[in-house]
């Protein structure tokens, strides 16, 4: 299994910026489509954006649409969230996800929890009002 962790986390205020970095061990990072999560207190975690093996193609959550980034570059086994216009609510723990099986294939799958089998251990996200 791919090892992912999770950087860049932190207190930031509402309308500012943040970007995330997962880096992934592993010389076959580069053919997993990636996905980011997040889950704030009492909540279930939830999709916030995905990027096929190539990164050619991104989905983001409706919400996210215009603030947030994913990108990834697999000479450095990394994929990226790039988050602008931060808002209270964007508050949780932020995780990275790999599809090892190919799962996302399926777009269903690629937002889905279910679609991924490897997780990072996550990184707090916090924006004040």
């Amino acid at each position: 299994q791919v090892q992912l962790v999770e950087s860049g986390g932190g207190l930031v205020q509402a309308g500012g910026s943040l970007r995330l970095s997962c880096a992934a061990s592993g010389r076959t990072f580069s053919i997993y489509a990636m996905g980011w999560f997040r889950q704030a207190p009492g909540k279930e975690r939830e999709f916030v954006a995905a990027i096929s093996w190539s990164g050619r193609n991104t989905y983001y959550r409706d919400s996210m649409k215009g603030r947030f980034t994913i990108s990834r570059d697999n000479a450095k086994n990394t994929v990226y969230l790039q988050m602008n216009s931060l808002k209270p609510e964007d508050t949780a723990v932020y995780y990275c996800a790999a599809d090892q099986r190919g799962l996302t294939r399926n777009y269903g799958l690629a937002v889905a929890l279910s679609g991924y089998d490897c997780w990072g251990q996550g990184t707090q996200v916090t924006v004040s009002s």
